[in-house]
């Protein structure tokens, strides 16, 4: 009697199986990491495996020479599922990895300057050192935080400095990359993304309470590295009510008569004195200065303060915005 070949013994704890014919290791010719797929019609055997549903989930490809291959799961609106794939220094120079779900996989080192990686799935990716030059990366999706990014942040709750340092220079290092690479496709939108990126990583290396680090975090927090015309925009929105509330309670003084919250005063009448306080907040804001409302006390200081502050940030906003605008 025939016996039946054994298959192989790859499974996941998602429930994935292979069930390809074993190679005498147990796994199969694509999933045994000792193999190296190198051979002349190794691309045209991987492609030929993919298009007839083999399974692509945690194949090994590691040092595997594949440039130019084809990997586009044409006329469906889902590409083909390579999760857990180990691609470590794998030639795909010219490869055509449209839409491809890589999401837990190491590209680590891995060789796709022209490749064509659009709207590829590359959440938990090991990304580091990988060749980006020339590679189409228009809709990729790294997820909010790459894989060393993530294993950064859990070592820093563990205490793990070292450890946790280590990742965020390699998170920069990746963030960089990725930024470079956006410019080159004029992707500026998604250069700007990972350029604040690659800031937080940097500022994360610095000896925490330091100087920099707190002007590094000041400057995220204000414009997000300027990046984020918004953030400016709400920091002056609070700025000026702050300030209004100071005025609220130190007072103003208008027509010779002093305006200043008191418990005796109508609920009306204290309402009305801060819409005036934030009017005039406003107007010192802007450095328009009608003249009005006179400072008194501590409102002179208040008032400096938002005055000089004020004409700061209406400078860095007009910078920030044309920033963006420009990009």
């Amino acid at each position: 009697m025939n016996q039946e070949k054994p298959t192989c013994c790859y499974h996941e704890d998602e429930g994935f199986s292979c069930h390809e014919v074993a190679e005498p290791s147990g796994l199969c010719y694509w999933h045994d990491p000792r193999i190296i797929k190198n051979k002349p019609d190794d691309k045209a055997r991987l492609e030929a495996f993919a298009r007839t549903g083999g399974m692509l989930r945690g194949i090994s490809l590691k040092r595997a020479n594949l440039s130019g291959i084809d990997l586009v799961k044409h006329h469906s609106k889902t590409g083909f599922d390579m999760t857990h794939a180990e691609l470590y220094r794998a030639n795909l120079q010219g490869a055509h990895m449209f839409n491809l779900n890589l999401e837990h996989a190491s590209l680590m080192k891995a060789d796709l300057r022209d490749a064509n990686v659009h709207c590829a799935n590359l959440t938990n990716t090991n990304l580091l050192g990988v060749k980006w030059k020339g590679t189409k990366i228009e809709n990729i999706y790294t997820g909010k935080q790459i894989k060393q990014e993530r294993m950064a942040r859990e070592a820093d709750k563990l205490g793990e400095v070292e450890i946790a340092l280590d990742y965020y220079e390699q998170s920069e290092e990746i963030y960089r990359d990725l930024r470079k690479a956006a410019d080159r496709e004029g992707l500026f939108a998604m250069a700007g993304h990972f350029m604040r990126k690659e800031l937080i990583m940097r500022r994360y290396q610095m000896p925490k309470w330091s100087s920099t680090r707190i002007i590094s975090k000041s400057i995220d927090l204000f414009c997000g590295y300027g990046e984020a015309p918004l953030r400016v925009i709400g920091f002056s929105m609070v700025l000026i009510f702050f300030c209004a509330l100071c005025y609220f309670f130190t007072g103003l003084s208008y027509s010779n008569q002093i305006h200043q919250f008191n418990f005796s005063n109508h609920f009306e009448q204290n309402i009305n004195l801060l819409l005036n306080c934030i009017y005039y907040s406003v107007v010192t804001f802007t450095t328009l200065g009608y003249g009005d409302f006179i400072p008194i006390g501590y409102s002179k200081a208040v008032a400096a303060i938002e005055a000089f502050t004020g004409s700061f940030t209406i400078a860095l906003f007009v910078v920030v915005f044309v920033k963006k605008m420009n990009r």
